[in-house]
């Protein structure tokens, strides 16, 4: 290459790659600047260990409080039990983290929460009509097979978050499937293909159907 070529070459070239290095400079003396350090004694010693310790006791405080409250605290069977989980989660992280929110504080907004979890939950137990006030019922979704298109349009359920739920199930046609029911914690359960009518089934009673869209369903043979 001769001077003349290099020369050009040089000057058509060199500012594209010759700004790389300059940014990875710019920015190596901005981190070694004043305006950000990563030395360990610039750390707070005390706060760290604050959120250590409130991390603990709070930590043994919900293991306590689920112990207490038994099974049903972790259990998230409706929307109500998962608004709780979410909540407490929520004031844990808070009571932990943040300066305005003292351990004692976040201790008893989570029992306060844990309280009324169980108190709402056991009258949902000897109040049934209460808890229904509350509580979704189950929809059925697929019926022998047959996606109900009116039941998952008014629950927004796609068909293929039913098809994904069906492989999850272990099966490859929804033929196999006589039941899909979308839960009332918003989980999807599979019930495989039987000759069973879904007035029949005892644990079906409260799932939510519309007779008359399941009377014109045109059922599909089950697969061999």
């Amino acid at each position: 290459m001769s001077t003349e070529e290099a020369a050009r070459w040089q000057g058509t070239f060199g500012p594209i790659l010759h700004w790389p290095h300059m940014a990875l400079c710019s920015i190596t003396t901005h981190l070694s600047g004043s305006s950000i350090s990563f030395a360990i004694s610039d750390l707070n010693w005390d706060r760290l260990t604050d959120v250590a310790v409130g991390g603990i006791v709070l930590f043994i405080f919900v293991v306590v409080m689920v112990r207490v409250l038994g099974k049903r605290a972790t259990a998230q069977m409706n929307n109500f039990d998962w608004i709780i989980a979410v909540a407490t989660g929520g004031i844990l992280a808070s009571g932990i983290l943040l300066r305005d929110i003292s351990i004692i504080e976040a201790m008893v907004a989570m029992a306060v929460l844990g309280a009324c979890q169980f108190v709402v939950t056991k009258i949902f137990v000897l109040y049934p009509k209460i808890g229904s006030i509350f509580k979704a019922d189950p929809t059925l979704l697929v019926h022998k097979g047959v996606f109900l298109r009116d039941a998952m349009k008014r629950e927004r359920i796609s068909e293929e978050e039913l098809q994904s739920r069906l492989r999850f199930a272990g099966l490859t046609d929804p033929a196999a499937a006589n039941w899909v029911i979308l839960e009332p914690d918003g989980k999807l359960s599979v019930i495989p293909r039987d000759d069973s009518a879904i007035t029949e089934v005892e644990c079906l009673a409260d799932v939510e159907f519309d007779r008359e869209e399941i009377e014109k369903v045109d059922v599909p043979d089950a697969p061999q």
